[in-house]
């Protein structure tokens, strides 16, 4: 747009213009700055366990995997999933991540929390001393059990499946305590059972599995617990599948169990839910006592509401930006054309069209007065009877004055000196008209 062409707008017109580019670019510096803010952090605080439980090993894996693309991620030792579920439903805690399991969550606690993915099968452990064999949870009735510490998952899960055997703390002494101190417990026999609920590599567990002084519960009816809770799964642990030369465990063995996830409050940036995916197909993508290769991660939601971002991502993978960009340049660029790509869409056509707007608007200021102008003409030609030579005269003297203050730009000066001889030729068959000649017939006037 030549800057010629602003000179000759109005002052209501340079306002409007005016008002417009400052609107655009106002819009494009929140753009911008709305970008910028909402870059992923390079710190997040990932809510694990004991730190003698799986948890803590898994959570030193997320830390090293999530630190090649330069996120640091801050592990917070807790209890368990229990605790770490409530954390992240709190928005002071601080906590972006945690893992948590099934049987915890409510439809009605879970509104800012979401699971990213399922990571692998908890089963329910129940060990007791072969001298005292146990056949059924109920059983358990009037005994000491190691049920987990509170805010652990061995104890949410124990309470969940005692209560469906009719065991509470009124017949059940429930003792607070959690893997290698329970099994010791168990072993001196200061308790009568122990609850574990974690997978078979924890340290307590298995060194129980080996024990040939301890016994594993086999859950006979695992079907009726798994109908009667939705986040309950059955599992069967093979004969043989933890030692084939020592025959540990004798015999399968039924489980019941949940499944490990790892969830985040709903507010996580996407990029940052894209890591964690990645991480958790690299950490549990693999085969194990209970999980067939490549079944997990899984977004099949267990009972927490599941991240869209999380399921996308699974499913389809990587976007182009990531499979070809490091990872902060890849966000950046989504985040930009997220943002940026429908502001320019706006943005560029008012740009495009915005010359040609003020062109007319420039235009529109010589062709006003073609149309006064054929007006006065028809007047001038159709006219019978008595002639208002002086209205005429009064008209298009208006209309040359209105005409000589126009300034129009040196790209318009051909519109300008075709109206100015136009007002000619009106005159000219006004002091034709005058003369009393019928005769003589004024050139019709058409705008262009």
């Amino acid at each position: 747009m030549r800057t010629e062409y602003l000179a000759h707008l109005s002052p209501r017109g340079r306002l409007s213009l005016a008002i417009v580019v400052l609107a655009s670019i106002a819009a494009t510096i929140w753009a911008l700055v709305h970008v910028w803010q909402t870059a992923p952090s390079r710190h997040i605080v990932l809510a694990s366990g004991l730190e003698d439980g799986l948890l803590h090993q898994y959570a030193k894996r997320y830390i090293e995997v999530l630190a090649r693309s330069g996120v640091t991620v801050e592990e917070r030792i807790t209890n368990g999933p229990a605790d770490n579920l409530a954390l992240l439903q709190d928005p002071k805690s601080g906590v972006d991540i945690g893992f948590t399991q099934g049987g915890l969550s409510q439809a009605s606690d879970a509104t800012e929390v979401v699971m990213v993915a399922s990571l692998y099968y908890v089963p329910l452990w129940i060990f007791y001393r072969k001298a005292e064999p146990l056949n059924y949870v109920n059983e358990l009735r009037d005994r000491k059990v190691a049920v987990g510490v509170p805010g652990s998952g061995a104890r949410s899960f124990s309470e969940s499946v005692f209560a469906l055997n009719g065991l509470t703390p009124d017949n059940v002494t429930m003792e607070p305590l959690s893997n290698l101190p329970a099994l010791i417990a168990l072993r001196s026999g200061e308790v009568d059972a122990v609850v574990f609920v974690d997978g078979a590599d924890n340290p307590a567990i298995w060194n129980a599995l080996r024990d040939p002084t301890l016994s594993l519960l086999s859950f006979t009816r695992a079907e009726a617990y798994r109908r009667r809770l939705n986040f309950i799964s059955t599992l069967k642990l093979p004969s043989g599948v933890i030692d084939l030369a020592d025959h540990v465990p004798e015999q399968d063995i039924d489980l019941i169990g949940t499944k490990e996830m790892l969830a985040t409050r709903k507010d996580l940036h996407p990029a940052i839910t894209l890591l964690l995916v990645d991480a958790a197909r690299e950490i549990h993508g693999r085969q194990g006592l209970f999980e067939e290769a490549g079944e997990f991660p899984s977004t099949a939601q267990v009972d927490l509401p599941v991240s869209t971002d999380a399921d996308q991502h699974r499913r389809f993978g990587r976007t182009i930006l990531y499979q070809y960009l490091p990872f902060w340049i890849a966000a950046w660029g989504e985040r930009a054309i997220i943002i940026l790509l429908p502001l320019a869409a706006i943005l560029l056509p008012l740009f495009h069209y915005l010359p040609q707007l003020v062109r007319w608007h420039v235009r529109s200021r010589i062709y006003r007065w073609y149309g006064e102008l054929a007006l006065l003409e028809r007047d001038v030609a159709a006219r019978t009877g008595d002639l208002p030579r002086d209205k005429w005269e009064a008209d298009l003297a208006r209309i040359e004055e209105a005409v000589a203050r126009i300034r129009t730009p040196a790209g318009f000066a051909s519109e300008a000196y075709t109206l100015r001889e136009h007002i000619r030729l009106v005159r000219r068959a006004i002091i034709a008209r005058g003369h009393s000649s019928p005769a003589v017939q004024p050139e019709v006037i058409r705008a262009s």
